[in-house]
């Protein structure tokens, strides 16, 4: 997966915005005003997702391209590398955990915008 890819993965998901907040190389998705993903846009090589902790620890010990998140929260943040040795299903799989998180943690009437197409 190369980032025009992963770009194009981020944004079909609903409610998806992109944005760089952190300076002109960072990018930034985010569902209801919260990040899931950021990626450099220079490197493209890589991206930080939020994962459950458990299943940090886990992808951690089982892939060594996903690492403790860079410049993240290191116990709820991955920094996953798209060198290759990772399947793009697994890649989409981490992606999807990260939304599905940050999308569970949104207030019930937002999330139920962004269900119904309403935000």
């Amino acid at each position: 997966m190369n980032i025009e890819e992963l770009r194009d993965y981020c944004l079909q998901k609903p409610a998806t915005t992109e944005g760089l907040p952190f300076g002109k190389d960072t990018l930034v998705f985010k569902v209801g005003g919260k990040m899931f993903l950021l990626t450099s846009i220079a490197t493209g090589t890589n991206f930080n997702v939020k994962c459950d902790p458990e299943l940090a620890v886990e992808l951690r010990e089982q892939h060594p391209e996903v690492q403790p998140g860079y410049h993240m929260n290191k116990k709820m943040w991955n920094t996953v590398y798209m060198d290759g040795s990772l399947t793009t299903k697994q890649l989409h799989q981490m992606i999807d955990h990260s939304y599905e998180l940050v999308f569970k943690g949104l207030p019930k009437k937002q999330q139920q915008e962004i269900i119904t197409g309403n935000q």
